[in-house]
């Protein structure tokens, strides 16, 4: 018998093992994993089971439940379709934080994370690795912002952007939803929606079909 209050991690790549560390590191519960590769079921994940298929959690309504997959399309639409689980929100101890900032149910902050007064984060949103967000910046839901990249104060990141590792956003820019920014890029205006972007200065490339 699972606790409900013990968490399952859906999905069990390579992304949900740093969940699963960062929640071992805020001393949570966690019970194991749900995954639909039938290879995987019944294996273990740094110690920890993979239970069975994501339809295991089917029938737990309010179990404590968190999404280890890094594809922002796949994250919302298991948040959709598992919306009766009781979403955890994992943040790592040496992330620093401020007090003002709001951090929305489902979202992962990962070690070395530095988030500054007053932004928010939305739900099911990965700020990964080293990332820094200053002041007053909006990222929506759905977004990852990956390892190393760097927000100056006042920027809006739009729900399922991706901003590609290690890339840089100025000032007060706006990357519209479902965008995705390459790696390593540096952004000095505003990109919109639907877009991928890259380069220095980042420029929009083609459209994103997601």
């Amino acid at each position: 018998m699972i606790d409900k209050n013990s968490i399952i991690i859906i999905g069990a790549g390579g992304h949900s093992k740093v969940v699963l560390s960062t929640l071992l590191a805020m001393g949570k519960p966690v019970a194991g994993f749900v995954d639909d590769n039938t290879a995987l079921i019944k294996s273990e994940i740094l110690g920890y089971p993979v239970l069975g298929k994501i339809s295991f959690l089917a029938d737990r309504p309010n179990q404590a439940a968190i999404i280890g997959v890094g594809d922002n399309a796949i994250r919302k639409k298991l948040a959709i379709t598992h919306a009766h689980l009781q979403w955890q929100t994992a943040i790592h101890p040496s992330a620093t934080i401020h007090e003002s900032v709001k951090i929305a149910a489902g979202s992962v902050i990962f070690a070395g994370v530095i988030i500054q007064p007053d932004s928010s984060v939305g739900e099911h949103t990965i700020i990964n690795t080293a990332a820094t967000i200053d002041h007053d910046c909006h990222i929506g839901n759905f977004a990852h912002i990956a390892p190393g990249s760097n927000l100056a104060g006042g920027v809006n990141i739009g729900e399922g952007t991706f901003i590609g590792i290690n890339s840089c956003v100025i000032p007060t820019v706006t990357i519209g939803d479902w965008s995705i920014l390459g790696a390593g890029s540096v952004v000095v205006k505003n990109i919109q929606a639907r877009v991928v972007a890259k380069g220095v200065p980042a420029e929009a490339y083609k459209e994103n079909s997601v």
